[in-house]
């Protein structure tokens, strides 16, 4: 077999594959987005995620907010699974009695 002549037949077969291709898509139905079901009513809420949502909302306040930032703390040691600090306390001051 002539090269030009298997290289026709090689773009030949690339364009009948192209188009079949292009036929199929374009015939193709568009399947609906599938929605995120919202959580019902019923199901309880993580107070975190209420708090994330707060902050979200007051924007760049909430860079000054101290709830904000105690949030985003939590949110952080949960996510690199770090135990929360425990709370400081002041210290007692023993007399010796």
């Amino acid at each position: 077999m002539d090269g030009k002549l298997l290289a026709r037949l090689g773009a030949v077969v690339f364009v009948a594959v192209a188009i079949t291709a292009t036929a199929i898509e374009m015939t193709r139905k568009e399947e609906e987005p599938v929605q995120a079901s919202r959580p019902s009513e019923d199901a309880p809420t993580d107070p975190l995620r209420e708090a994330q949502r707060r902050c979200q909302l007051l924007g760049e306040a909430a860079a000054r907010d101290a709830e904000c930032l105690r949030t985003w703390a939590e949110t952080r040691d949960r996510f690199l699974g770090v135990a929360p600090a425990p709370a400081r306390t002041s210290p007692q001051h023993d007399d010796g009695r």
